[in-house]
């Protein structure tokens, strides 16, 4: 079991809709947190909220960083080794998302769609593991996505990514078992948080209605499920009712999905709840 309580955590993307999520309940839980966002304003007005109402738990710092970039990556390590606390638990949660047929998104939109969901993660993990292989103790936790075990269409790219995630947390996992280093990979389906709100391009985009209320997890209750992994240190993690039925299906009834996913695509272009 992995204690949160008194555990140092860093979270990337901690100001987003799981963000937000992760870090209000692991305040609730005790853990001292080191938290990162793209913008540091809007990071530190969004814990100054949650501390309003959650006393317990600990922020230790709000750090500025693009993980867009390699030296990004190697900045936030610095930065965080600069605190002189060792890391205990480091999410990686910080992603982003866009919609639109492959051949029509921008290449310099895609390609950051890679680097932040895949690449940020995969450098990170080998900056904190090597300190956790040290030290005969740690976790890694990667967000990943329902998008990890099936594409649906307009999602090519950010399926992408999640695929990659995933194969990278069971190498990962296979890798630094022998040092006590724990890995967990969470594959929650959409949620109500901006990624919602991505970019759209091209054809696919022009008959995309939104998701349907209906369909959407809320996000509190995703990841109250996903902590709980993190505790019982399992590899995966499907932390709704929708991932755990979806990835059932892609494992012995394939083509029945493929049936599921293609009447669902007929409700995300007329945008029917029903």
């Amino acid at each position: 079991m992995t204690q949160l309580s008194q555990t140092v955590i860093l979270i990337t993307g901690a100001s987003g809709g799981f963000g937000l999520e992760l870090t209000r309940q692991l305040l609730e839980a005790g853990s001292r947190l080191i938290l990162t966002n793209t913008n540091e304003t809007v990071l530190r007005e969004r814990v100054a909220e949650i501390q309003q109402e959650v006393k317990t738990g600990e922020v230790l710092a709000c750090l500025s960083v693009d993980l867009a970039t390699r030296e990004g990556c190697e900045t936030l390590y610095r930065q965080v080794k600069a605190l002189n606390i060792p890391v205990d638990i480091l999410i990686n949660n910080a992603g982003i998302g866009l919609f639109g047929r492959m051949d029509e998104v921008p290449s310099e939109k895609w390609e950051r769609i890679i680097q932040v969901n895949l690449l940020a993660p995969m450098r990170l993990s080998a900056l904190f593991a090597a300190d956790m292989i040290a030290r005969q103790q740690g976790h890694i936790v990667n967000i990943s996505s329902l998008a990890g075990w099936t594409a649906f269409g307009g999602m090519a790219h950010y399926a992408a990514s999640k695929f990659g995630l995933r194969g990278f947390s069971e190498g990962l996992f296979n890798e630094v078992k022998d040092y006590n280093v724990k890995v967990t990979a969470v594959y929650p389906f959409f949620s109500r948080t901006p990624i919602l709100k991505s970019e759209r391009y091209g054809t696919i985009a022009k008959k995309f209605q939104g998701f349907p209320e209906d369909l959407v997890t809320n996000p509190a209750d995703v990841m109250r499920e996903t902590i709980q992994g993190i505790v019982r240190n399992q590899l995966h993690v499907f932390p709704d009712k929708t991932a755990q039925r979806v990835h059932l299906l892609k494992r012995y009834f394939p083509q029945l999905l493929d049936w599921i996913i293609a009447r669902s695509g007929r409700r995300l272009k007329s945008g029917q709840s029903k």
